[in-house]
C-alpha cells in the first residue's frame, strides 16, 4: 500500500547545521550585553524566525531597550524606539502625508515603525487609536495612506513593553490586541553572579559598542524560510492542538487560546527546532514555547484571579495535564536524519 504521508526529512542536514551555527552566533553576540538571560534572548530569536512580535511585561531598568538595541545591531538592521505617551498620535507611529509645495502634492513621510526592530516602550500609555495603528501595522506588515500601501521592511519585529506596576493613567491592551503578540515574556532581575558580571562589563566601557553584525536582513529572511520547512509530525501537531484546546476547556479559564494561537505555537515549535539544529519538531519544543506563546492569550475566570492565580500558573497546569506523545514519527525522523 502506497504511503502518501510527506517525507519526514524536509531539510538538508548541512543547511540546518549552518542555520544553527548562525543563530547561536546571534545569541552569543547579544549575550555580550544581556547577561544571564539566555532563555529570553532565545525566545526573541524564535519570534524573529516565526515572524512574530514580542510583549515584554516588566518593570523599568531590566534591560528591555538594551536587548532590542543589541539584537538589532547583531542583525545588521535598522532600530527605532517609540516612547508611547497619552498625546502620541497614530501618525507619529506610522507616518503621515505632508504637502510638498514645489510638487504641489501630498507625499508620505514614513514614521518610526519603518525599521527592522521597533521598540514600543510602555505601549499601554498611549490611547487606543495609537495602539491600534501600531497593531494594524504589526498584523498587516504595511501602512496605508490615502489608498496607497507602503510595505514595512523584512524582517520586522516589534518589541513592546508594559510596566505591570504603574497602571495609573494607562490604557490596558484589550484581549484581541494581546492576541496579536506572538509571545509574551519577562526579562526579570538577574541572578547575583550575573548582576556582578554585568557591573564589571559596564564598569569602563559600554559593551554595546563592541557588538557587530552577525547576519544581514536578507540572511534572516532565508532563515525564516528554513524555519517554515521544519517538519511537524502528526503526533506533535496533535499535541499542539490538544494543548490549545485544553485552554478552552479548563475550569479556571473564561476565554481560551484562539486558532491564531495554534498557528503561533506550531511555528514556535518549528523555529525552536531549527535553533536546536533539528529538521523536525519534537514535543519538548511545544512544551518549551507553550507558556510564552499561550499564557497572555487566555482570560482567567474571576474566581481564579481572586485566589491569586496567574495566567502562567494556569497555563503550566494545562500543559502538565496533557500526555506527552511517544510518537513513531519522531523515531522515524531520527533514523532518517542519522541515516
Amino acid at each position: 500500500m502506497h504511503d502518501e504521508r510527506p517525507s519526514v526529512r524536509t531539510l538538508d542536514r548541512e543547511q540546518v547545521r549552518l542555520a544553527q551555527t548562525t543563530l547561536r552566533r546571534v545569541r552569543d553576540e547579544v549575550e555580550k550585553v544581556i547577561v544571564g538571560k539566555r532563555d529570553v534572548v532565545e525566545r526573541v530569536i524564535v519570534a524573529i524566525l516565526s515572524e512574530g512580535h514580542v510583549l515584554l511585561d516588566d518593570v523599568p531598568g531590566t534591560g528591555k531597550t538594551r536587548l532590542a538595541r543589541t539584537l538589532t545591531r547583531s542583525l545588521g538592521g535598522a532600530f527605532r524606539r517609540i516612547q508611547f505617551t497619552p498625546d502620541l498620535l497614530p501618525g507619529d507611529v506610522t507616518g503621515s502625508l505632508v504637502f510638498d509645495q514645489p510638487a504641489q502634492r501630498f507625499v508620505f513621510h514614513p514614521g518610526p515603525v519603518f525599521a527592522n526592530v521597533v521598540l514600543a516602550d510602555e505601549i499601554n500609555r498611549a490611547g487606543p487609536r495609537t495602539q491600534a495603528a501600531l497593531l494594524e501595522a504589526m498584523e498587516e506588515r504595511q501602512v496605508s495612506a490615502e489608498h496607497e500601501s507602503h510595505p514595512l521592511p523584512r524582517p520586522f519585529l516589534v518589541i513592546a513593553t508594559q510596566n505591570p506596576v504603574e497602571l495609573e493613567g494607562t490604557y490596558p491592551l484589550p484581549e484581541a490586541q494581546l492576541d496579536r503578540f506572538f509571545l509574551s515574556t519577562t526579562v526579570g532581575y538577574p541572578e547575583l553572579n550575573a548582576e556582578r558580571d554585568m557591573v564589571r562589563r559596564f564598569q569602563r566601557v559600554d559593551p554595546l559598542d563592541a557588538v557587530a553584525p552577525v547576519v544581514s536582513p536578507s540572511e534572516i529572511r532565508d532563515l525564516i524560510g528554513l524555519a517554515r520547512e521544519v517538519h511537524i509530525g502528526d503526533a506533535v501537531l496533535d499535541y499542539v492542538l490538544a494543548v490549545v484546546r485544553a485552554t478552552r476547556e479548563h475550569a479556571e479559564v473564561q476565554l481560551g487560546a484562539s486558532p491564531r494561537a495554534t498557528l503561533a505555537l506550531s511555528r514556535a515549535a518549528q523555529s525552536r527546532a531549527l535553533f536546536d539544529g533539528r529538521e523536525f519538531a519534537i514535543p519538548d519544543d511545544v512544551r518549551a514555547m507553550a507558556g510564552p506563546v499561550l499564557a497572555h492569550r487566555i482570560v482567567p475566570e474571576i474566581r481564579a484571579e481572586l485566589r491569586g492565580r496567574t495566567r502562567r500558573q494556569i497555563l503550566d497546569e494545562v500543559v502538565d495535564q496533557i500526555p506527552v506523545p511517544v510518537e513513531d514519527d519522531l523515531a522515524t525522523a531520527m533514523v532518517t536524519s542519522d541515516g
